[in-house]
């Protein structure tokens, strides 16, 4: 049974930091693309940024503008996402993700099948 769990959450003010992270039990880490969604209150969930198995390579969502950084430790199973200079429009739960064996590559929310529970960032202006 696949599980992740997140934590770093919070409230900061504007031009804060927070690191998220995110632990994941039941499969073999190393070998699986993770990812970073969030939603805001009354709106989609969008992609935040993804890195894949290997960790050679990362994607951000257009918005992120180079505030945001993620990375994995294998050997921690654990998945991170480093906010810098945040924003009031940063507030949103944000949720760690991974996809099942046949990943198109493709940092859809409809690739990804197994999620955690979501933790929430409140920025405050």
């Amino acid at each position: 049974q696949v599980q992740l769990v997140e934590s770093g959450g919070g409230l900061v003010q504007s031009g804060g930091s927070l690191r998220l992270s995110c632990v994941v039990s039941g499969r073999t880490f190393s070998s699986y693309t993770m990812g970073w969604f969030r939603q805001a209150p009354g709106k989609e969930r969008e992609f935040v940024a993804g890195i894949s198995w290997s960790g050679s390579s990362t994607y951000y969502g257009d918005f992120v503008k180079g505030r945001f950084t993620i990375s994995r430790d294998d050997a921690k199973n654990t998945v991170y996402l480093q906010m810098d200079s945040l924003k009031p429009e940063d507030t949103a739960v944000y949720y760690c993700a991974t996809p099942d064996i046949g990943f198109t590559g493709a940092y859809y929310e409809s690739e990804f099948a197994y999620w955690g529970q979501g933790t929430q960032v409140t920025v405050s202006s």
